[in-house]
């Protein structure tokens, strides 16, 4: 598949504001990317405004506040999208389509049952959360992240193991936590996990590095498949040097350390 020819759909409903983001993001490495109400997938529109997600490559969760986060980020919006499309969804998520959630994006996949996907399927009833930072606040600070996955997630072909990258966290619910006990290790040993918290110099990684108190410094996962990833951090905010919060400083390249998370998605597609 061509980029030119990668259609995307960043799925939007009320309270999501990273859409704009997101979309310019995939458009930035070539893919073509449509930003979508939910009603217009579900058919609550007019006719000539719906859309089909099986006409899309891609999925993407934007982060934001949708629906106001009302019983808990992004458990809303994971409602709505299982009473109306949850066949469509997991339909696409077989055909091994990527799909993105960034922030509330993340918090949506984990409501839905898509994350964190031991079994490739979304599960009836979460089974993991995104708690309460342990600040017990909003936090909105860079942060250094670790790539620890070992070649199974779709999103990072293109960055080496163990590469660090800047990526900024803005999110009050971030913590991951499952009432499993052996959650991170059944994480570890299926290599779903795609990102850690680290320090300046890729070391531990206490508070403020880690922002939540993300038990094993998690900041982002994928499923058993490796299609459907989820972090808290923003990638598609540091598209561009000229975002990270040391820029005046001078840098190697002109991109953005999030970059590469899209490069590496239109990479996947491109084998497909």
């Amino acid at each position: 598949m061509k980029a030119e020819d990668v259609r995307v759909c960043v799925i939007r409903i009320e309270g999501t504001n990273c859409e704009d983001e997101m979309a310019e993001a995939f458009e930035s490495v070539g893919a073509k990317a449509e930003k979508v109400h939910l009603k217009q997938l579900l058919g609550q529109c007019a006719p000539e405004m719906k859309r089909s997600l099986e006409d899309y490559d891609a999925l993407a969760f934007p982060g934001g506040f949708s629906a106001g986060d009302y019983v808990r980020a992004g458990a809303l919006f994971a409602a709505r999208i299982k009473a109306g499309m949850s066949k469509e969804i997991q339909q696409f998520v077989d055909e091994g389509k990527p799909v993105l959630g960034v922030c509330n994006g993340f918090q949506i996949l984990v409501e839905l049952g898509l994350l964190p996907g031991f079994g490739a399927k979304m599960d009836p009833e979460p089974t993991a959360a995104l708690y309460t930072n342990d600040s017990g606040r909003f936090e909105c600070r860079p942060s250094v992240l670790r790539m620890e996955n070992r070649g199974k997630c779709a999103f990072t072909g293109k960055i080496a193991k163990g590469s660090l990258l800047k990526i900024p966290v803005a999110h009050a619910e971030g913590k991951l936590l499952s009432a499993d006990p052996d959650f991170i290790s059944k994480l570890e040993d299926a290599d779903q996990v795609v990102f850690r918290y680290a320090g300046p110099d890729g070391g531990p990684a206490p508070y403020p590095w880690n922002p939540n108190g993300s038990p094993s410094g998690i900041a982002g996962i994928c499923n058993s498949q490796g299609n459907v990833m989820g972090m808290m951090p923003h990638p598609e905010r540091v598209m561009t040097a000229y975002n990270n919060a040391d820029w005046t400083r001078g840098h190697a390249s002109e991109d953005g350390d999030g970059k590469a998370v899209f490069e590496s998605v239109m990479d996947y597609l491109s084998k497909r």
